[in-house]
C-alpha cells in the first residue's frame, strides 16, 4: 500500500510589531488600497489578512471600528462599528447611516475572534475622503483660448501665499486628456499619462496627492501642461474615429489644493479665470503619433515662484467635460522600469539604432549634443530590417500621416546648450528598436538613450518558474505583454491601436488576476463599460470608444466580457460589488440581444475564434455557446443582487438544447466542425451533457494527438483547449502542445526572439495585423500556475476561501513553483520529483481550508505542509 508523509511546518515568524500575539492581523487595506487619501465611496470596503503561528486559526467573527481621531477609536467613541458579525470572512464594508465627509481622515481597526473565542485586535489604520461628491468642487474647468486643433500644449501657472505654518495640503487635480504638475519648481508626483481614460464626455478621473513637503512659507507657485491624449486626438492622424469624438475640445483642466494649517484653519486654491497661461516648448503631441518639442522655445523660471507671468493672458473657464467627476482609486501609470540599451548601430553620424533586447511599451529617455536647431527624430518600431534600420510596415498599416508628423516619431529641437535631456511626456510607444535620426552631424553612443516602461502599476501577485526553460520564457514574456497594454485600460497592443477591445480583456482575465491585484483596474474599466453603452442596449468592441465598433461583425462573443470580468473579479476576491453596480448593463444588453434573435431564439453574428491557425470553428455556433454562457452568468448575478433569476436559467436550457440538437454529433462525439475549439468550447461552458463529456474530452484529445501535438486554433481556443485537456485527465497532452517549438506555438515565438505574445501564430510576410505585443493568446501562463503547480479556488467557496491544490505532476518536469497572493493571503505550491517520489511543499493562508491531491485528496486548514508520496 502506497503511504503519503505528511509534515507540518511550522515557520518561524518575525513580526514588525510589539504586539504580544500568536495571530497577527495584518495587511489592512481600505477599498484594497494601503492608507488611501482618496476615497469617494460613501460605502468603503475594508480587507485584511492574517499571520499566525498557530497550526490552526479560524475567523469566527470580526468587528469592524472606524473613528474620527486616534483617541476616539482608542477610547471607544466610534463614528461607526459593524458590532460582532459572525463568519470567516475577512472583508467588510461601511454601511452607516451618517455619510462620510469630504476631506476627512477616518481612523479604523479590526477585531478577530477565533475559534476557542479568543480575541485578536489589529493595529489602526487610517483613509481620507476626497471630494464625495461633484458639487464639492469649487474650482472651476480652465483652458486657454486656442481651438483644438492649435498644436501647442496650453501651460498654466498661479501663485499663492502660505502664511501659516502647514499642517498637510492635499491636491486634487483632473485634466483632459493629461498634465504635467510642477510645485515650487519640482514634479509634484510621479505618475504619467494622468489621469486614466475615460469616455469623456460620459465621465472623468481626479487624482488626490499629498503635497505637504513641496509648499514653502511665503509665495509659491503651482505649474500644469496639459497633453491631448485621447481627448483631443488630431485629425487625420487618429485611427479608430478618434478625431470625432463627441468629446474632442482643446486640452482643459481642474485643480484645489486645500491647505490645512496648525491651527485647524484650510485655505484652498482652485484653478479660475485668475491663472495665466502661456505656450512654449511643447509644440504638439498625439497618442498615435509622438511628440514634437522645441527646446529653443523653452520659458526659463516659468516654474519658479518669482517668475515675471504679467505678459501671460489669463485662462479661460470652461465647461465640464462630463456631469461626473470621480475619484481615480486605481493605481496609476508610472515609470516601472528604465532599460538601457543592449546595442546600438551607427549608419554614419546621422542615423542610429537602438536596440532594447526587451519589447515594451513608453518612451525614451536621451542625451544629445549639438548645434541649436538641429532635428532629432526618435522613431519606435518592434522589428528591424535584413539591412539593419527600422521596420514599421507592421504596425503603421492603419496610420494616417500628416506632413511631418510620423507614425510613433518623436521629435526634438536642439537648443544647442551642452547636454540636453529630452523625455516625451503626452504619449507612449510599443517598441524594441528605436531609431534616431538628425538632419545635421550628432554623436551618440549607447548609453545616450534608455527606455522608460510605462504602465499601469499594479501590484504583482503571481510567480511561476518551472524546470522546463521554455515555458518560464513563455511565462516571463506573457507577462510583458500583458504590462505593456495596461494604460488605465486593458488594450490590444500598445503601438497600433491602443484599444480596450473586450475579448482580448476577458480572454486575459485569469492570467491577469493570478498575477496582478487587478480589482480596482477592472472595476474602473467596468464603469467604461457602463459609459458605453446605447440606450437600445449594444456596447462597441473597444472600450472606451469615440463612436467607433458597435457594428455587427463584431458580436455577442466580445461583448461577453459584460459577465465574464464581473464574474472573475468575484471568483476572485469574492467581492460582488461590481456585479451589483454591472446588473442594470447586463440586463440592458440581455434585452437587447432578445430582440435580435432570428427563428431559432438565438444570435449568431459577430467574430468567434479570432486570429485562428488553419481551422475557423463555426462564428454561428460560438455565438450561441457564449450567448448561452451570458444567460448562464446572469442567473448567478440575479441571485446575488436578489433578482428573480429563473427567466435565465429557462433561456439557457434552452440554448444549451438547441447547441446540442444542431451542433452535437454523439456518434463521433463532436461539437460543430470538430475543431479544438468546438470542442473546447463546449467543456469549458458547460453545455456538454454529463454522459458525453468524457467522450467529448477524449475526442478533443485525439484531435490534438492526431495533428501530432500542434495547436489549431485562435483566441477561444488558446484560452479553453489547455484547460479542458488538463480537466479531462489529458494534461500530457496539453503540455506537449504547449512546449512546441515549430509554429503555431508559443515556443516558436520565443524561437525567433520575440519576448512579447505575438498577435497572429505566423506572422504575416505582408505585415498584416502583425504586433508582437499583444497578450490575447497568453492564457496559457495562467494555465502554468492553475495546472502545472496546481494553485486554483473552489468554486462553491470563491474568492479562495476554500483553496484547491492539484497540480498535474507531468513526467517531463522535474520541478515546479507556483505562488498567488490572494485577497486571503499567500498560496504557495512547489513540487520536486526525484525517480517515482513526489515531495510537495504547500502553504496555505490562516482562515482558509484547502484541498491538497497528492496521490490522494487531503483537506487541510491554513498553515504550512509537506507531502511524500509516490507518483
Amino acid at each position: 500500500m502506497k503511504k503519503t508523509k505528511i509534515y507540518v511546518i511550522l515557520n518561524l515568524l518575525i513580526f514588525c510589531s510589539c504586539v504580544n500575539s500568536s495571530v497577527i492581523i495584518t495587511d489592512l487595506r481600505c477599498e484594497y488600497q494601503n492608507s488611501p487619501i482618496n476615497i469617494d465611496e460613501q460605502n468603503p470596503r475594508f480587507t485584511w489578512t492574517y499571520q499566525t503561528l498557530k497550526t490552526r486559526y479560524e475567523q469566527t467573527a470580526y468587528k469592524l471600528d472606524i473613528a474620527l481621531s486616534l483617541r476616539d477609536l482608542e477610547e471607544g467613541h466610534f463614528f461607526w462599528t459593524s458590532g460582532k458579525t459572525k463568519g470567516n470572512i475577512n472583508r467588510a464594508e461601511y454601511t452607516g447611516d451618517v455619510g462620510l465627509e469630504s476631506h476627512t481622515r477616518y481612523y479604523w481597526r479590526v477585531s478577530s475572534w477565533d475559534q476557542d473565542d479568543q480575541v485578536y485586535v489589529s493595529g489602526i489604520q487610517c483613509f481620507e475622503t476626497a471630494m464625495m461628491h461633484t458639487s464639492d468642487w469649487c474650482a472651476k474647468w480652465i483652458t486657454d483660448k486656442e481651438g483644438k486643433s492649435f498644436g501647442p500644449a496650453p501651460m498654466f501657472r498661479k501663485t499663492f501665499l502660505v502664511e501659516k505654518e502647514v499642517a498637510s495640503a492635499k491636491l486634487y487635480i483632473s485634466a483632459a486628456s493629461y498634465y504635467l504638475l510642477y510645485l515650487n519648481g519640482e514634479k509634484a508626483t510621479d505618475v504619467k499619462l494622468d489621469p486614466g481614460y475615460t469616455h469623456y464626455n460620459k465621465r472623468n478621473l481626479y487624482s488626490t496627492f499629498d503635497v505637504s513637503r513641496l509648499l514653502q512659507k511665503g509665495e509659491n507657485v503651482i505649474a500644469t501642461v496639459l497633453g491631448n491624449g485621447f481627448y483631443n486626438a488630431d485629425a487625420p492622424v487618429a485611427t479608430w474615429d478618434f478625431e470625432k469624438a463627441p468629446w474632442r475640445d482643446r486640452a482643459r483642466m481642474i485643480m484645489e489644493i486645500h491647505v490645512e494649517y496648525t491651527d485647524g484653519t484650510v485655505a484652498v486654491i482652485p484653478t479660475d479665470d485668475t491663472w495665466k497661461t502661456s505656450t512654449g516648448s511643447h509644440l504638439y503631441n498625439n497618442i498615435y503619433s509622438g511628440e514634437t518639442y522645441d527646446a529653443r522655445k523653452e520659458i526659463s523660471g516659468w516654474k519658479l515662484p518669482h517668475f515675471d507671468d504679467s505678459q501671460w493672458r489669463l485662462a479661460a473657464t470652461a465647461d465640464s467635460p462630463s456631469p461626473l467627476l470621480v475619484s481615480q482609486t486605481m493605481q496609476p501609470m508610472r515609470v516601472t522600469r528604465e532599460i538601457p540599451a543592449v546595442s546600438m548601430k551607427a549608419f554614419g553620424d546621422t542615423v542610429f539604432v537602438f536596440d532594447f533586447g526587451i519589447n515594451l511599451s513608453g518612451v525614451c529617455n536621451v542625451k544629445l549634443r549639438g548645434q541649436e536647431g538641429t532635428k532629432v527624430t526618435l522613431t519606435h518600431g518592434e522589428l528591424i530590417k535584413d539591412n539593419g534600420r527600422i521596420e514599421m510596415r507592421n504596425l503603421d498599416i492603419y496610420y494616417k500621416p500628416m506632413e511631418g508628423i510620423e507614425f510613433q516619431t518623436d521629435t526634438y529641437y536642439l537648443k544647442g546648450e551642452g547636454e540636453e535631456l529630452f523625455t516625451p511626456e503626452f504619449t507612449y510607444h510599443g517598441f524594441r528598436y528605436v531609431e534616431v535620426s538628425s538632419d545635421r552631424p550628432v554623436q551618440l553612443n549607447r548609453n545616450d538613450l534608455t527606455a522608460y516602461f510605462i504602465h499601469t502599476d499594479l501590484e504583482k501577485t503571481g510567480h511561476f518558474s518551472c524546470s522546463n526553460a521554455l515555458l518560464n520564457k513563455i511565462w516571463v514574456a506573457t507577462n510583458q505583454s500583458y504590462l505593456s497594454n495596461l494604460h488605465s485600460i486593458p488594450t490590444d497592443c500598445p503601438q497600433r491601436e491602443k484599444n480596450g477591445w473586450t475579448a482580448d480583456g476577458h480572454i486575459a482575465i485569469d492570467l491577469a488576476l493570478l498575477n496582478y491585484d487587478g480589482i480596482l483596474f477592472y472595476e474602473k474599466w467596468m464603469d467604461d463599460f457602463i459609459d458605453n453603452q446605447r440606450p437600445e442596449g449594444n456596447i462597441s468592441g473597444i472600450v472606451p470608444t469615440s463612436g467607433w465598433g458597435y457594428e455587427d461583425w463584431i458580436g455577442p462573443v466580445w461583448d461577453a466580457a459584460l459577465f465574464i470580468i464581473p464574474d472573475a473579479i468575484e471568483r476572485y476576491y469574492g467581492d460582488t460589488r461590481v456585479i451589483h453596480k454591472m446588473y442594470n448593463t447586463c440586463e440592458r444588453y440581455l434585452h437587447y440581444l432578445e430582440n435580435r434573435e432570428d427563428e431559432n431564439g438565438t444570435v449568431t453574428y459577430g467574430i468567434g475564434d479570432w486570429v485562428y491557425y488553419k481551422t475557423q470553428t463555426p462564428t454561428d455556433y460560438t455565438t450561441t455557446c457564449f450567448y448561452y454562457w451570458d444567460n448562464m452568468l446572469m442567473a448567478r448575478f440575479a441571485e446575488i443582487t436578489g433578482h428573480n433569476s429563473e427567466p435565465y436559467k429557462k433561456k439557457a436550457g434552452e440554448l444549451k438544447e438547441f447547441i446540442n440538437k444542431k451542433y452535437f454529433n454523439a456518434e463521433t462525439w463532436t461539437y460543430a466542425n470538430g475543431s479544438q475549439t468546438s470542442q473546447a468550447v463546449a467543456l469549458a461552458l458547460s453545455i456538454v451533457p454529463e454522459e458525453y463529456e468524457a467522450k467529448v474530452a477524449e475526442k478533443l484529445n485525439r484531435i490534438v494527438v492526431d495533428n501530432n501535438y500542434f495547436l489549431d486554433f485562435g483566441v477561444l481556443g488558446s484560452k479553453y483547449v489547455p484547460r479542458m485537456l488538463s480537466k479531462y485527465g489529458y494534461a500530457e497532452t496539453a503540455y506537449r502542445m504547449a512546449t512546441q517549438e515549430e509554429a503555431p506555438s508559443w515556443g516558436n515565438w520565443i524561437r525567433l526572439g520575440f519576448t512579447t505574445l505575438a498577435e497572429t501564430w505566423v506572422l504575416s510576410p505582408e505585415f498584416r495585423d502583425a504586433s508582437t505585443n499583444h497578450v490575447f493568446l497568453g492564457d496559457i501562463s495562467a494555465w502554468m500556475i492553475n495546472t502545472l503547480a496546481g494553485i486554483s479556488y473552489d468554486v462553491e467557496h470563491r474568492g479562495f476561501e476554500k483553496i484547491i491544490i492539484k497540480p498535474d505532476y507531468i513526467e517531463d518536469l522535474s520541478w515546479v513553483k507556483g505562488e498567488y497572493k490572494s485577497v486571503k493571503g499567500m498560496i504557495k505550491s512547489e513540487w520536486k520529483r526525484e525517480g517515482k517520489k513526489i515531495t510537495l511543499e504547500v502553504s496555505i493562508p490562516a482562515n482558509t481550508s484547502a484541498t491538497i491531491f497528492t496521490d490522494k485528496e487531503i483537506e487541510v486548514g491554513g498553515g504550512s505542509y509537506k507531502f511524500e508520496f509516490d507518483k
